[in-house]
């Protein structure tokens, strides 16, 4: 597991994710040339309120890895 821990909408928080999970957004953002942490605010301010920022972040990943294979 790796942790993250960054500031969202004016708060601290942290985020767990496995590696794989983290190897994958690190290298989108690489490619993007944006942070990690802009990536995943991107996420937390599309998802719903009621939804585990960590399993979106997972899905959001997930979504970009099929995107890239069509």
């Amino acid at each position: 597991m790796h942790k993250i821990s960054l500031s969202l909408s004016g708060h601290q928080t942290s985020i767990s994710l496995e590696t794989e999970f983290f190897d994958v957004l690190k290298q989108i953002a690489k490619e993007r040339k944006v942070s990690i942490a802009s990536i995943i605010r991107e996420i937390d301010e599309q998802r719903l309120p009621e939804t585990n920022l960590s399993s979106e972040i997972r899905v959001w990943v997930l979504k970009q890895l099929l995107k890239t294979s069509k």
